[in-house]
């Protein structure tokens, strides 16, 4: 039988990404008809109210981290934090396409074990990165452990329609079409092999609501984006 792919091991999902980083953001605006730059913008959003550093983890390309940069004039800082170097080289050109090198830092690092101290910023965003991660319940609790009292820890994440034709055709797109569009634009096929089968094996909002929960995170709610393909998760941490 042969080995399903989501069970991919850290170090070989740091080489997908790493693979992949040069058509990374072609894909993925072309696969989502353009609708994860929406997505992104409506995660963002909910660090309304919030000043100081931000930190946003599994940045890839960085749109995030721009995103946040780029709102508000300069009153937010950004760490993004990637474990793919082909990723964060991506992100430190746009960076300085856009003259935001200053508001954005960026490092290598893993999910599971931030190199921040407790308590560092006024909030977390992790985009599209938490179902590549194998500990899951870890790195929320790292993301939870940097943010200060009151601050945020906020998920964007795929999730399965639950209703309505969406439903039906959701399936036959992400195990059919995105596979082969994604392998005849980047060439690896067994990336976007890998990505879809990760959403389907991790996909319920409630999911990471429940994970959200065992944190310790308090008023958590989900909102769903475009007929459920996407949620955005959002928790605040204890003030006391």
């Amino acid at each position: 039988m042969p080995q399903r792919t989501y069970f991919l091991q850290p170090q070989s999902i740091r080489r997908l990404f790493d693979n992949i980083a040069p058509t990374y953001d072609l894909l993925n605006h072309l696969l989502s008809l353009g609708s994860d730059i929406r997505w992104r913008k409506a995660a963002v959003r909910e660090l309304r109210g919030l000043e100081g550093w931000i930190l946003d983890l599994a940045t890839g390309t960085g749109d995030v981290a721009i995103e946040i940069a780029r709102r508000d004039g300069f009153r937010r800082r950004v760490v993004g934090l990637d474990f793919s170097e082909s990723m964060i080289r991506g992100a430190q050109r746009k960076l300085l396409r856009r003259g935001l090198s200053r508001a954005v830092s960026l490092s290598l690092g893993d999910a599971v074990s931030l190199p921040f101290r407790d308590s560092t910023f006024s909030a977390s965003v992790i985009a599209f990165g938490l179902r590549n991660v194998l500990k899951k319940e870890e790195a929320l609790a790292e993301m939870v452990r940097v943010v200060k009292r009151g601050g945020k820890v906020i998920v964007l994440e795929f999730t399965f329609p639950r209703r309505g034709m969406m439903r039906r055709l959701y399936p036959l797109y992400f195990k059919k079409i995105l596979p082969w569009v994604g392998g005849l634009i980047s060439g690896d096929r067994g990336a976007y092999a890998y990505l879809p089968e990760s959403v389907l094996h991790f996909k319920l909002a409630e999911d990471y609501m429940e994970m959200m929960r065992k944190t310790g995170l308090k008023e958590i709610g989900c909102r769903q984006l475009t007929c459920g393909i996407a949620s955005i998760i959002a928790g605040t941490k204890e003030s006391r």
